[in-house]
């Protein structure tokens, strides 16, 4: 009797679970983004959701969770019911870093998260503060090493440390570590001259970049970037250097295959639309959306693999703050 109360039960659950997913969406969808507002990764997401409200009938709601090296956002998302009103919206921070960075990461990237789609990369540049005399890769390692101790740098995110920590490892050279909590903090703090050197994410450093506030040197990744055109790859100094901030969509653990091709559907059809586009572009954006769900799975885990790799041959011991 209790096996066929138990086999009854399960049924019902996968009936109405069936139900919730061939009528979904049905109502408000919250999109987690583990970062503050006026982030890189929260403009892009802003730009998504308004279009991917349209496509799914249901309004896309941002819901900005910063702090903890994204762990905070993903966290809240990691132990969500899987049924699609709860996503998280995050970058290489959380599920390729953040695991060899934290020694208790109360969330595992891969068993905890359905991967749905990746949207893209947002490139990030190497830029000085105006005041110092550098205005190339090799002239800043030059100067570094010349004077040694003179100089921080800001991390508000893993990709801003583990490119600088890279970059040291590779270069023997030393700088101060400066935490922070937001990239517009590490920015502004940048052109203040708090800190001389910090590796921001087009999207909140493009424009004080082409404002002339900062001074861009490199790019992180390995091929050119057609909105910087006068700014190198840092692979041009560093040989094989080759750092690329991701950007995808996630739900949690155990999100039931309709939903996930749903709202892969809809990512996939916004990132074709032209107005969706021009305004990632502004932002710095580059689409490169996945294939399907299972090709982003697969990405994100070669992903990690890549960043540990980085991360335990630049000896990067401290957790982020």
């Amino acid at each position: 009797m209790n096996r066929l109360c138990t086999l009854f039960a399960l049924a019902l659950t996968a009936g109405s679970l069936h139900c919730a997913a061939q009528s979904y969406p049905s109502s408000n969808i919250t999109m987690v983004v583990p970062f503050a507002a006026g982030s890189g990764t929260d403009g892009v997401a802003r730009v998504m959701a308004t279009k991917m409200s349209s496509i799914l009938g249901q309004p896309v709601i941002i819901d900005n969770k910063p702090g903890a090296s994204a762990q905070i956002g993903a966290q809240l998302v990691a132990s969500a019911k899987p049924d699609g009103y709860t996503l998280l919206m995050t970058t290489n921070t959380s599920h390729s870093a953040n695991p060899w960075l934290f020694q208790n990461l109360k969330y595992d990237p891969i068993k905890d998260f359905t991967p749905i789609a990746r949207v893209g990369e947002l490139p990030f540049v190497l830029c000085v503060n105006n005041d110092l005399p550098v205005k190339t890769v090799q002239e800043l390692i030059d100067y570094a090493k010349a004077n040694p101790g003179k100089l921080s740098y800001g991390t508000p995110n893993s990709t801003s440390l583990v490119t600088t920590e890279t970059i040291m490892h590779l270069t023997k050279i030393s700088m101060t570590q400066i935490p922070y909590k937001s990239s517009p903090q590490a920015l502004t703090d940048l052109i203040g001259n708090q800190i001389q050197v910090y590796v921001a994410d087009t999207g909140s450093g493009m424009a004080m970049i082409k404002a002339g506030k900062v001074r861009a040197i490199g790019l992180t990744g390995n091929r050119p970037y057609a909105q910087l055109p006068n700014v190198p790859p840092i692979a041009k100094t560093i040989a094989g250097f080759d750092l690329v901030s991701w950007n995808g969509v996630f739900g949690p653990a155990n999100l039931p295959k309709p939903i996930i091709d749903k709202i892969n559907a809809a990512i996939q059809e916004a990132t074709k639309d032209k107005e969706v586009q021009a305004k990632l572009a502004q932002l710095g954006f580059v689409i490169w959306p996945s294939k399907n769900p299972q090709d982003f799975a697969q990405y994100v885990s070669d992903q990690m693999a890549y960043w540990g790799k980085l991360i335990i041959q630049s000896g990067i011991k401290s957790e982020l703050n």
